[in-house]
């Protein structure tokens, strides 16, 4: 894949969250009339777009009747060691930020759960615009 788009009401809050998980703008652009950009981290290409009067998102990680993209999933089990405190440094970054960027919201805490034969950490986030990002953390393999 080469990258996943996402719409924003702020480009510039966007950019200060998603630079707090890791990411860098590596391409400003526009496209039509209004801002966008690329950005590279945790293993993989986001697109963020401005959208002018924007509308709330609807509420995918709460309603169990959503239909559509659900969430972006990111696998840190090269990253951290510990998924955890990784979300508690996340957490106490984007406090540091009061002025641009509000409290992080946590959609599930770090819970373990078995997929096939592996055994992984999982935790979801609201990003700035509420939309749900997972991150994965391998824990072990069965058999």
């Amino acid at each position: 894949m080469h990258h996943a788009s996402i719409r924003t009401a702020n480009i510039h809050r966007a950019i200060a969250f998603y630079e707090i998980l890791g990411f860098t703008v590596c391409e400003r652009f526009t496209t039509g009339y209004t801002l966008a950009c690329w950005m590279e981290g945790l293993g993989g290409r986001i697109e963020l777009i401005q959208i002018p009067e924007p509308k709330p998102a609807p509420d995918a990680f709460a309603d169990e009747h959503y239909v559509g993209y659900y969430h972006l999933s990111f696998d840190l089990t090269d990253i951290t060691a510990d998924l955890p405190n990784w979300l508690t440094n996340i957490k106490e970054r984007v406090t540091s930020q009061p002025e641009q960027l509000q409290p992080l919201k946590v959609l599930l805490e770090p819970t373990q759960q078995q997929i096939g034969d592996r055994i992984w950490e999982v935790a979801f986030i609201a990003d700035a615009d509420g939309l749900p990002l997972e991150f994965i953390r391998l824990l072990a393999k069965l058999g």
